[in-house]
């Protein structure tokens, strides 16, 4: 089992302020903690060894680091598929054309709702007119772009005004998050997370969507979307949560999670090699295997399709292997 999405966090460095972000010690420069350029190259190297991944260059800001796109050169003739996750601010014509050239595969930009709710959750005022025009000047030098909405309370009303966005403008892709308590979201929880029922509703909104959406359609961080397409009789099949099983993310520091919002460590590069780490930690092995999982997760009937949110189900009661509370659904076990 080869991982299909590694996430690096290039650099802790960052020039936004983001409410929900992982990180609770974000800088405004490249920290002197980030993998040098000689270990990232090991590192790309590790990942490759293990097949045809998409390697996603992510941060903080990965367009802060220097090297960026030797970084995204070096993954491109290993066989990897770069793609790039950026906040958008950085994006300028010159920055375009590099990206352009560099061959990425995709770039995400976030877009957290219309601007008073893209800026008050970004932190920097200015930020979501600079996000749009990096998705403009992307799209016009034909770079596949995707779009990640991040949805709270406060602008979980303006989801259908960015999917139309997204379809008017000819966004390739758009990608649902739901609000992960970790990191600086933990201030979050209880004033911006959707109680179960919202969440359900929002989910089967962007499901009828996704049927005749002309754009990909994907929901982040949410597995009881993959329940609710079985439920629909959806022939697209998927697997709610990756995390640890399909999907992994390396910190700026080497450390390697199961995903970017669980915080717990299943080893690091600079001691172990990544391709050990994925097949032999037992963190890793643990998340593989879906009887291992607490509460109604675990009666769950669909929880080799979904798993829960293992990332939440931690952030809100400190093990990972427990019930995620965003589910309202009641497994058959617990109605009989």
């Amino acid at each position: 089992m080869n991982p299909r999405l590694v996430f690096w966090e290039t650099t802790a460095g960052c020039n936004l302020r983001c409410h929900h972000c992982r990180r609770v010690d974000a800088v405004d420069q490249p920290s002197d903690n980030d993998l040098s350029s000689v270990e990232a190259f090991q590192l790309i190297d590790q990942i490759a060894s293990l097949g045809r991944s998409i390697l996603v260059f992510s941060g903080g800001e990965p367009l802060y680091r220097a090297d960026i796109f030797e970084l995204i050169a070096r993954a491109r003739t290993k066989g990897l598929v770069p793609a790039l996750a950026t906040n958008g601010t950085l994006v300028t014509d010159s920055m375009a054309d590099r990206i352009q050239a560099a061959g990425v595969h995709r770039v995400s930009i976030s877009i957290d709702g219309l601007r008073d709710s893209h800026d008050g959750l970004r932190g920097i005022p200015g930020a979501f007119d600079l996000a749009i025009d990096a998705l403009r000047l992307l799209k016009a030098r034909d770079v596949p772009v995707q779009i990640n909405f991040t949805m709270t309370r406060d602008n979980a009303a303006e989801l259908p005004l960015i999917y139309n966005y997204a379809v008017r403008m000819g966004i390739d892709a758009l990608h649902l998050f739901l609000l992960v308590p970790v990191g600086c979201g933990m201030q979050l929880k209880d004033s911006q997370m959707l109680p179960p029922p919202e969440v359900e509703r929002w989910l089967e909104w962007f499901y009828e969507r996704s049927l005749d959406a002309k754009i990909e359609m994907k929901a982040t961080c949410a597995p009881q979307y993959e329940r609710i397409r079985r439920q629909r009789h959806s022939a697209q099949l998927g697997k709610g949560c990756l995390a640890g099983s399909a999907v992994c993310f390396v910190s700026h520091q080497g450390d390697v999670f199961p995903c970017g919002y669980l915080p717990v460590s299943a080893g690091n590069v600079l001691v172990q090699t990544f391709p050990w780490i994925w097949n032999h930690s037992p963190l890793f092995q643990t998340l593989r295997n879906p009887d291992q999982l607490k509460g109604k997760c675990g009666e769950c009937e669909f929880k080799r399709v979904c798993a829960g949110c293992r990332a939440r189900a931690y952030g809100m009661s400190g093990d990972y292997l427990e019930e995620e509370t965003s589910c309202d659904y009641q497994p058959m076990a617990s109605r009989q």
